[in-house]
């Protein structure tokens, strides 16, 4: 859940440097960087998401989460740029929030 909120702010920083300040461009905005990234990120998701569906049992966050994913991974495609940050943002957004879903059922919290 740390690493998906490091994403978004990276995402919304990368656009507010660029677009307002002007600078940064070139490390922040490198289409290898979101790339590689989102890609690590959805191999991840795609790998822990049926241990959540098993050990929580709860068919929403599962659905959130596999939105989520289908989101990122379909930034994957699009051309880097304002759509691809839309898509790993409302993705991130997704899964974090079927993240929370499981920390609030979860028997230890």
């Amino acid at each position: 859940m740390i690493l998906s909120g490091l994403c978004m702010v990276h995402c919304l920083a990368g656009l507010f440097l660029i677009g307002v300040l002007g600078i940064g461009g070139g490390i922040l905005l490198d289409p290898a960087i979101h790339r590689i990234g989102l890609g690590l990120a959805v191999l991840v998701g795609l790998s822990t998401i049926g241990i959540g569906a098993v050990r929580h049992g709860r068919r929403l966050p599962l659905a959130l989460g596999a939105a989520g994913l289908s989101l990122m991974a379909s930034a994957l495609v699009v051309e880097h740029g304002r759509g691809e940050a839309l898509l790993t943002i409302a993705g991130v957004a997704l899964v974090a929030t079927a993240h929370i879903l499981n920390l609030r059922r979860a028997s230890c919290c």
